[in-house]
């Protein structure tokens, strides 16, 4: 199992606002491949404004399924030079679902 939280770092002329709604529609596809229940459970993210940037918890299968979705939406919609990606770790204890998708307490 992938044991690794992705933090995708955006251009300053990339909204975040429309990144976030990428993954949100990542999400939706993952539904589609591994059903609502799993994405509900385990999809976590995190949207650090300051630093530009979206961590995606890739711990499970769903994680590991949205983070390669949302990666090829944003090459779509925003080019490959203006997000980067980088795998920083394991998420710990640092990391707290609440079941709205959101992960609550980031640490980058």
């Amino acid at each position: 199992m992938n044991t690794s939280v992705i933090r995708f770092s955006f251009a300053p002329n990339v909204s975040l606002a429309d990144a976030e709604a990428s993954l949100l529609l990542a999400a939706v596809a993952t539904e589609g491949l591994l059903g609502e229940t799993a994405v509900r459970l385990d999809l976590a993210y995190f949207v650090d404004a300051p630093r530009r940037a979206i961590l995606v918890d890739g711990t499970s299968e769903v994680g590991f399924v949205a983070v390669r979705i949302f990666t090829q939406l944003l090459a779509r919609e925003f080019g490959g030079s203006a997000f980067e990606v980088l795998r920083i770790g394991s998420p710990g204890n640092r990391f707290q679902g609440n079941g709205s998708g959101r992960i609550s307490g980031a640490a980058a």
